[in-house]
């Protein structure tokens, strides 16, 4: 699939999300709790319109909570999810009828990753995306420093970026003995705690007022703010300060 090629999916894919939601929420409260903080939810759930909402990544199972967590507040979101994902016979074909956006890394592609996302904005979508570009390596599961992608999009769409907080979703499903994990935890489910931040304007952060070109030292200051504002939410939800306040650098993950 070309990301660039992105459709706006019809009512039967409505219809069909809403089923899936409904199928997978069932499974995922066989094994977890999810806990959305509802005092942290701004007043009208996820914004009308175009929003881009970035989470932190600790496990395989957090597209499938971060797409709950959207229903709950009102929105589908159309998840940005590895090349992996849609080519896989079963899983792909749903996927792409959902709306969800292939990140094709490495390739001659990459680029038109960010060109569907931005197509899905334009009509009024909600976008949902792992800033950090892959599961933590933090052995304490603290967010990696994140990539520039979400305020690249941001700054070209004039979006707003929703944080969400994700904690204890390693615990549900980790990188190693995940079916033993899973049978675990229908008799001893574990709690996932999520907190939904204010939107945040990237464009006034980077002091633009339109589509104007931004400097990359000012896109990865803002990159850095915005994932401050996710960890501070992570490190709230866990009460305990955060070793690296915008994300944990790759040389301290490499020392």
């Amino acid at each position: 699939m070309d990301p660039s090629t992105w459709q706006r999916p019809g009512l039967r894919a409505a219809l069909l999300y809403a089923v899936a939601a409904g199928l997978l929420g069932s499974i995922v409260s066989a094994v977890s709790r999810l806990e959305l903080s509802r005092r942290a939810v701004p007043d009208r759930s996820l914004p009308d319109g175009p929003v881009i909402v970035v989470a932190n990544h600790t496990s395989f199972a957090d597209g499938i909570l971060l797409a709950l967590v959207g229903r709950r507040l009102g929105r589908s979101l159309r998840l940005m999810a590895t090349g992996g994902v849609f080519r896989s016979g079963l899983v792909g074909p749903v996927v792409r009828r959902l709306g969800f956006i292939p990140v094709l890394r490495g390739t001659d592609a990459a680029s038109g990753s960010l060109d569907a996302a931005a197509t899905a904005l334009a009509a009024g979508e909600a976008v949902g995306l792992f800033p950090e570009g892959r599961i933590t390596r933090h052995p304490q599961h603290w967010p990696e420093r994140s990539k520039t992608g979400a305020v690249r999009l941001a700054l070209r769409t004039g979006a707003p970026v929703v944080p969400v907080a994700l904690v204890g979703a390693h615990q549900v499903v980790g990188t190693t003995g995940i079916v033993s994990r899973l049978l675990r935890n229908t008799v001893l489910r574990p709690r996932v705690r999520v907190a939904v931040g204010e939107p945040i304007d990237v464009r006034r952060l980077a002091g633009v007022a339109g589509d104007e070109t931004v400097d990359d030292a000012t896109v990865r200051r803002v990159a850095d703010e915005v994932m401050g504002a996710l960890v501070s939410q992570v490190a709230e939800l866990r009460g305990e300060p955060a070793p690296f306040p915008t994300g944990v650098p790759e040389e301290a993950l490499s020392a």
